[in-house]
């Protein structure tokens, strides 16, 4: 990137001012990093401003999540509109794709979001506690935006234990234009960066926010905890996932978190998505409101809403939609519509002028993150892996009881478990993350041709942008 902006929100108003003041006023819609972290009001409007960066509509707001939804095989492209993602969809993607080139930046304005309040807090005359905890807002914030990253633009971990190239690890905040080259770290580099945010959120972050509101949309220790499962899973560490899971889910049923925010299953489905969409099970997402919204081409109901939205993507008829093992009297088949004799994912179903919350991590995700490495560690039929896989499917189809003697082997409960994600995690942004981590190809759909593990498009390009403003980063071999 050739130049970095930082966006400061605040607005504070002027309740005196000396003579002096009047003749030469500080305009206070325009805070400078000199004062911007002068009083705990200030601060705190910074902090809300990484979250409003990751949030963005080229992001987190919508497209990250389609991006890594519509590389699987579960969406079938119905308008061919190159703004709505469709080099994605069907593995077209160049380093000079919009869709390439926009993700990187606002990811990377993101991490300088970050790295802007890490650094501003150092001066800041505010309480060291409270320092600390902005602190591993930030770090929580920039964990997940480098895995997001790298796990996109980079080959998987377990491809020579990270030894390939990642992504640029930038961790000093850019204040102005320049300082642009920057070599790529490993994978196992920039995963090394992202556990040691996360631990730092862990250690740091508060146990519990104010109200189920920030509990949602706001980081807290759990939330940290939750998404070290899937860094973790993302590296075949199954140990660690084991390890962090069990501090926020019970030995048995009914799974929570015993500390902490009360983190556990919602009752339905249905309430998970639900306005307002702050159950205990939505660990953390992204708020938006008639006044907040990430642009009409970026929301999530834009792209798989037939009616609320354009559209995009039906479901096809070959991808987890018409597996026999999601009965007709599973709740989540509410979650889809038929339009047009299409089948629709309709789990977010508001206006693109007032859009849905975006979960990013939701408990039924760490349920299922836990079983799948229990069986991975031992690789034995284990029955608490199955207790988790059933508190699952239970909430949403009761006639469905898995036993030890469901399954002929580990294998075929680790089957059984991936269908369960492919059904429960259905447009939240996982398909192409478990499809790379797993080493599995990409599976042809409509028009679209398969992609192995071995082929160019089985990741990104580094977008063409960094190339030509980063003299000492690499192109992804193929591009």
């Amino acid at each position: 990137m050739k130049k970095i902006y930082i966006m400061l929100l605040s607005v504070v108003a002027i309740s005196s001012c000396s003579d002096t003041e009047a003749l030469s006023p500080v305009n206070q819609t325009r805070i400078s990093d000199a004062n911007a972290f002068e009083t705990p009001e200030r601060a705190a409007q910074q902090v809300l401003g990484m979250y409003a960066g990751v949030k963005a509509g080229n992001f987190y707001g919508g497209r990250y999540l389609n991006y890594q939804d519509v590389r699987g095989e579960e969406f079938n492209n119905e308008t061919a509109n190159g703004v709505t993602n469709l080099f994605t969809w069907n593995f077209g993607i160049q380093s000079s794709t919009n869709e390439v080139n926009n993700l990187w930046y606002a990811a990377y304005l993101a991490i300088n979001n970050c790295n802007v309040v890490i650094d501003g807090l150092k001066t800041s005359p505010i309480s060291t506690e409270l320092k600390t905890e902005y602190e591993a807002e930030a770090r929580f914030l920039r964990g997940l935006s480098y895995f997001s990253l790298v796990t996109l633009y980079a080959k998987p971990y377990w491809e020579s234990n990270g030894a390939t190239p990642g992504i640029p690890l930038r961790l000093i905040a850019e204040k102005s234009a320049g300082n642009s080259d920057l070599v790529r770290s490993s994978v196992a580099e920039v995963y090394t960066q992202i556990l040691a945010d996360l631990n730092f959120a862990e250690a740091n972050l508060n146990v519990t926010n104010t109200s189920a509101y920030n509990n949602t949309t706001r980081a807290h220790r759990n939330t940290a905890i939750a998404l070290k499962t899937r860094v973790y899973l993302s590296m075949r560490q199954y140990n660690n996932v084991i390890l962090e899971a069990n501090k926020i889910v019970s030995n048995s049923a009914p799974f929570s978190a015993a500390s902490g925010v009360p983190n556990g299953l919602a009752p339905t489905i249905a309430s998970v998505f639900a306005t307002p969409a702050v159950t205990s099970e939505n660990v953390f997402s992204f708020a938006f409101s008639s006044t907040n919204i990430p642009g009409t081409q970026n929301a999530l109901v834009s792209y798989y809403s037939p009616t609320a939205g354009t559209g995009e993507y039906s479901l096809i008829s070959t991808g987890i939609i018409g597996n026999a093992d999601w009965k007709s009297a599973d709740a989540r088949r509410a979650l889809t519509v038929t339009n047009a004799s299409k089948r629709y994912l309709n789990k977010w179903s508001k206006s693109t002028a007032d859009p849905d919350y975006v979960p990013v991590i939701r408990y039924s995700e760490i349920l299922l993150n836990l079983a799948e490495a229990i069986v991975r560690n031992n690789s034995i039929v284990d029955t608490r892996a199955i207790a988790l896989l059933n508190a699952v499917r239970q909430r949403s189809d009761a006639t469905t009881v898995f036993t030890v003697l469901s399954f002929v082997n580990s294998q075929d409960l680790l089957d059984k478990i991936a269908i369960e994600r492919r059904i429960e995690l259905l447009g939240e942004g996982f398909r192409s993350l478990d499809v790379m981590r797993l080493g599995q190809n990409f599976a042809a759909k409509g028009t679209a041709l398969s992609v192995t593990s071995s082929e160019t498009q089985y990741i990104w390009p580094i977008p063409l942008k960094e190339i030509l403003y980063n003299k000492l980063c690499t192109q992804n071999s193929g591009y």
